[in-house]
């Protein structure tokens, strides 16, 4: 974090002063290590592992937070007898089927199989819906056992899960010391409860993994145990990369959702009306039980007066997902002639994305490419001096791939919003015009759409109808007609469809048309008309509360900092320490209040049982604060939502250069993402030829790809070159010396960097065998001022199954003394790249199901 996110940091390193204990599990000892009172190095990829130790002895030393636990986790519940445990089926989960690789979850629910009952799945949509997904379950006559002993209840499923976990065990796979392991045990434990709370922090460390969704949940487990969800000081934080990435997923940039984590609708699954979409999505108890006015809502403020009831509101004319079509899915598809053109907007797919060799091959399939960028990235440039280039497999009066580079403007020459990790949404005004011909994402978006819908204007095809009617009267400013912001951020918010008068919040949208909304979670950003991120007034932070900060810019939703805060408070609506004080009923007044919005009906008594024939919101008991979950609880075991199992369950990095010691049968996770053509080699576990672990990490003084920071001389001059990090033992095994050239090397690819021979990086010893780990920067390329090899040539296409993420946090790889011979991507120059053929428009049958690619 410290050396990602260094401004964020800052308030790390203050929580210090005032006596809070830092811990930070890194394979590498880099520039949080050194600020941190605990440094504890892992071995890639092995964080439920870890994770899960942490959780066995939460549990068996009985140091959860058990009246947290009871009442607000559903620890209590009790499972589908059905349900098998990776425990009982060696390291699977019941529901399998091998032939497609993946699960049917039916067995994963309550008692008598209740599954699906939570709109929790929309957070992210990549899983497949299923008819056990919808609205009407029925949660009333689900048992409860309150004192956590009877065998089938979710806290002694997850007891059992994880009771192989033991420190031993965590040492043996993750390669930390039973007394560091202990350390940090102790930590957790004398930093949470009713007194104190702690805090996860995570990046990419957890995200880049074939398993990282578990990883995720793997820490919400162990919040949830210790009462860290939803209290001041408390939960886990998630650390953007970019400084709007959270805004870009709220509304959004990814494929499968619709603003405000509505998913997209699926063909397979029959969305083909909006009351088939609906009855999949709406969820008859909680606060997604309103699921059908935000998405009629949202039709609104796309089609205005032409989305009527009549016609669906214009949901027939919305795009149905018919498969993965996520960016490695995509790339394939290219690679395989499957896609003429593509706009690259904000990103360098040439340098920046995993096994880069492959998609600059994809780049050169193209008719067309959009790059729009402040510099003249690879991605624009491939084509004439690229790797492949210098090799002879591409000539570049041979590629068709037309490119259009665009100058953009940077985020000091647009007025605009930034949404932090926070959900903390803060308005920039624009401090100088963009140069030249440089224009806005919005300028540039805006006018494409306004050129075409002038070219569709008056068809009267059936098809073109969305076109014709999109919605699309924003006013424009100055002598570039650059479109005013405000007016979008208007439409985001909400608006009476009669009066066009803003709408204060999502309490306000209704289900019949009379109301239009953009996004749904930032309803009340323009509430009485004002832009609520344009405020600055930090308040008296030194007052009770004060630090609460609620007149500094605005948070979705609806101005909380904490989500589900209502957990800050006992079933009594106390504050469970006048210490962490932070939302309470007031008797009194007969309502809940505190220094934040609350998290929870104003006006629902604490004390509020929920009829078991309840519906909606009612549904929802006064002392069950995660309104989003049809229970109303925070979930130990997930019995939906989830592609690769209900719990978190150790497996395998897909390249690991050992096998599961919990479940020697399985090789990585069984339900991951393997997309397995010429071009795209694996490397099979323990493949003597690739006995290291590799791991990439980023440095303070670049940004990503190198884009935004290899083209300025001051950061060039602070990091010059590409580098590799190994420790003193295999680099002179290797003999390889400190600053001389070595080579790493994949199937896919080799690359050549500067050695820094250094303990920074040191072998860990799993299973009575010593294993080296290589730290690998990835901000290289080979454009701008300081150029080298990129680590992504070295990475496997491959992917998390719920959100189709690749494993570049750990993967294999071997290391020699020496420059690279020949080019960096010349290993696969003779590949076949013969891959599934696709015609245009038509839909790629292994997109269907990644896993049949697979086979």
């Amino acid at each position: 974090m410290a050396e990602a996110h260094p401004v964020g940091f800052r308030w790390v390193m203050k929580a210090k002063e005032r006596g809070a204990r830092v811990i930070h599990v890194d394979p590498r000892y880099g520039r949080t290590s050194q600020l941190a009172d605990l440094h504890v190095p892992i071995r890639a990829g092995t964080d439920v592992a870890f994770l899960g130790g942490l959780i066995r002895h939460v549990i068996e030393t009985e140091s959860y937070f058990k009246e947290y636990v009871v009442n607000y986790t559903n620890a209590s519940t009790i499972v589908c007898d059905a349900f098998r445990d990776t425990e009982d089926l060696d390291g699977l989960f019941s529901g399998f089927d091998s032939d497609s690789g993946s699960y049917d979850p039916a067995s994963w629910g309550y008692e008598d199989c209740v599954v699906g009952f939570s709109a929790g799945v929309q957070e992210h949509a990549t899983q497949a819906f299923s008819e056990h997904t919808g609205a009407g379950m029925d949660l009333g006559g689900v048992r409860h056992d309150d004192t956590l002993q009877d065998p089938r209840c979710v806290f002694q499923v997850l007891r059992r899960h994880f009771s192989r976990y033991t420190p031993e065990m965590v040492e043996r796979i993750c390669g930390i010391p039973p007394e560091q392991f202990m350390a940090v045990a102790d930590a957790l434990i004398a930093n949470s409860g009713r007194e104190r709370t702690g805090m996860f922090c995570y990046a990419n460390g957890w995200t880049q993994h074939s398993g990282a969704v578990q990883m995720i949940r793997s820490a919400a487990i162990l919040q949830l145990l210790l009462g860290n969800v939803g209290r001041p000081g408390g939960g886990i934080m998630a650390m953007r990369g970019h400084a709007s990435i959270q805004g870009s997923t709220d509304v959004p940039t990814l494929y499968d959702l619709l603003p405000g984590y509505l998913h997209m609708p699926r063909a397979r699954e029959g969305h083909l009306t909006l009351k088939d979409y609906i009855g999949v999505s709406k969820v008859d108890r909680g606060w997604w039980s309103h699921f059908e006015a935000y998405i009629v809502s949202l039709l609104k403020a796309w089609f205005g007066e032409a989305a009527t009831k009549e016609n669906d509101y214009g949901f027939g004319w919305l795009p149905k997902l018919t498969g993965n079509h996520s960016h490695f899915s995509t790339t394939l598809r290219t690679l395989d002639g499957g896609v003429e053109g593509l706009f690259v907007m904000g990103q360098n797919p040439a340098v920046g994305s995993q096994h880069a060799g492959l998609q600059r091959r994809a780049l050169a399939k193209l008719k067309w490419l959009v790059v729009r960028d402040m510099a003249e990235i690879e991605t624009a440039t491939f084509w004439r001096d690229s790797p492949e280039v210098k090799s002879g497999e591409f000539r570049p009066e041979a590629i068709q791939t037309e490119v259009f580079l665009m100058p953009v403007a940077s985020h000091v020459e647009k007025d605009g919003t930034f949404t932090n990790t926070q959900r903390l949404v803060q308005f920039r005004d624009k401090a100088l015009d963009p140069p030249g011909d440089a224009r806005s994402e919005l300028w540039f978006m805006h006018h494409l759409a306004k050129r075409v819908k002038a070219h569709y204007a008056g068809s009267e095809r059936r098809r073109d109808w969305p076109i014709v009617n999109l919605k699309w009267d924003y006013p424009e400013q100055g002598d570039i007609r650059e479109p005013d912001v405000e007016a979008v951020m208007k439409e985001i918010n909400g608006y009476d469809v009669a009066t066009g008068s803003p709408v204060s919040g999502f309490d306000e949208l209704r289900s019949d048309g009379s109301t239009a909304c953009g996004c749904w979670i930032y309803s009340g950003i323009f509430a009485d008309g004002v832009n609520q991120a344009r405020r600055r007034d930090p308040g008296d932070i030194n007052a009770e509360g004060g630090i609460v900060s609620p007149d500094w810019a605005w948070a979705w939703p609806a101005n909380r900092r904490i989500l589900y805060n209502r957990a800050s408070a006992d079933l009594q609506g106390r504050p469970w320490s006048e210490r962490k004080r932070y939302v309470w009923w007031d008797e009194h007044e007969g309502k809940w209040t505190g220094y934040d919005v609350p998290d929870f009906p104003a006006t629902k008594r604490p004390d509020y049982h929920a009829p078991a024939d309840s519906h909606g919101m009612d549904a929802i008991s006064g002392s069950d604060p995660f309104i989003m979950m049809a229970d109303g609880r925070g979930w130990l075991f997930s019995p939906s939502g989830l592609l690769d199992g209900p719990m978190p369950t150790h497996y395998e990095p897909l390249e690991s250069p050992m096998s599961n010691l919990l479940y020697p049968k399985l090789d990585g996770s069984p339900a991951a993402i393997r997309w397995h053509r010429p071009e795209n080699p694996y490397h099979a576990a323990g493949d003597p030829r690739y006995p290291l672990v590799a791991t990439t990490f980023r440095l303070t003084e670049h940004h990503t790809a190198g884009g935004m920071s290899r083209t300025l001389p001051w950061l060039v001059e602070l990091q010059p070159e590409m580098f590799a990090e190994i420790d003193p033992q295999l680099a002179a095994d290797r003999g390889i010396q400190d600053g001389d050239w070595m080579t790493i090397l994949t199937e896919r690819a080799e690359i050549e960097a500067r050695a820094k021979v250094t303990d920074r990086i040191r072998p860990v010893r799993v299973d009575g065998r010593v294993i080296h780990q290589v730290a690998l920067p990835w901000h290289w390329g080979y454009s701008g001022l300081s150029t080298g090899d990129t680590t992504n040539e070295l990475v496997v296409l491959s992917g998390d199954p719920n959100v189709s993420i690749q494993d570049d946090k750990a993967f294999t790889c071997d290391v020699r003394a020496g420059r690279r011979q020949g080019p960096s991507t010349a290993r696969l120059a003779g590949a076949a790249l013969t891959g599934h053929q696709v015609r245009p428009n038509e839909d790629d049958p292994a997109a269907e199901n990644p896993k049949q690619a697979s086979g």
